[in-house]
């Protein structure tokens, strides 16, 4: 097992799920994509700066009201050649998770203009997300949403910034662990590990699972996917290095769920679950860290 991905500084596990793998969306649910783009007021507390030395750490703050309207909602659909990928992907966590109280918008640095906006609520999921870098002013967090679409783009897990003020903040308390080479996934928390799987299936070469950090993102059962036989989809941030999209679809998301064939490099990026598996990985809330090792 390896350490926690991020600096533990109280005695507060943090934490992560998850897995990839190339699956078609469930239909959304009877609801709205996202609520109103409205900019949330620049209210929320900010943490405190350097206790050192009273030193603002980072950026320095922006408080200029954007209009939401003019921008592109970041979700699992979106392409935005402007949003960065993630350059350090087995790096540190803070052990937090951002929810905007709005529509937040999204920066691909903290000196430029917003890139996109961030809702506190869609369709499928995506807004409770993994914080990389936590500045006074500025959070640095994993996102839905590609760069680029395969096979010439790179669809590799996508980062942004986010005003502390557009957010709210809360600890995690699990991640996830997945080792492909050793077939093992397992869920850390302050209790220790618990061993969720011994095998599994994972992507062929042509349609590898993707590796590094991601984050649970949405966890639906879809009755109409007869495979997974009454279990649910646990889909996580990151899409399919290989596959512009899958069976018809526009996208081609990771996802941990039941198959039955389940061992060996089989998959189109997917991780291929018993029962047992599939479904203590659907507990996992929203945002929590998923860490796939080669």
């Amino acid at each position: 097992m390896s350490k926690a991905p991020w600096i533990v500084t109280a005695l507060a596990a943090l934490g992560g799920v998850a897995l990839v793998a190339a699956v078609a969306l469930a239909p959304p649910p009877n609801a709205e994509a996202a609520e109103a783009p409205v900019a949330p007021a620049a209210s929320a507390t900010a943490p405190a700066d350097d206790p050192a030395s009273g030193a603002v750490i980072g950026a320095p703050e922006n408080t200029t009201v954007y209009d939401v309207a003019t921008l592109t909602q970041i979700d699992v659909w979106s392409v935005t050649p402007a949003m960065p990928v993630d350059d350090d992907p087995f790096g540190a966590l803070t052990g937090e998770l951002a929810q905007p109280l709005g529509a937040a918008p999204i920066f691909a640095d903290q000196t430029g203009e917003p890139i996109g906006y961030l809702p506190r609520e869609a369709a499928y999921g995506g807004t409770t997300v993994p914080v990389i870098v936590h500045d006074t002013h500025w959070v640095k967090v994993m996102l839905a949403g590609r760069q680029g679409v395969p096979p010439n783009g790179n669809a590799a897990q996508t980062v942004g910034w986010l005003r502390v003020a557009d957010i709210e903040l809360r600890p995690v308390a699990e991640y996830v662990e997945v080792h492909l080479a050793a077939h093992t996934i397992d869920i850390i928390s302050g209790a220790g590990a618990e061993r969720v799987a011994d095998d599994f299936a994972w992507g062929k070469p042509s349609t590898p699972t993707p590796v590094g950090r991601t984050f649970v993102m949405w966890t639906t059962v879809v009755p109409e996917f007869a495979y997974t036989q009454g279990h649910a989809l646990t889909y996580l941030g990151v899409q399919s290095p290989a596959m512009a999209g899958f069976d018809g679809g526009e996208a081609a998301v990771t996802a941990f769920h039941y198959y039955k064939v389940r061992s060996g490099d089989v998959s189109f990026g997917c991780i291929y679950l018993d029962a047992a598996a599939t479904d203590r990985l659907a507990q996992l809330p929203p945002g929590t860290p998923v860490i796939i090792h080669p």
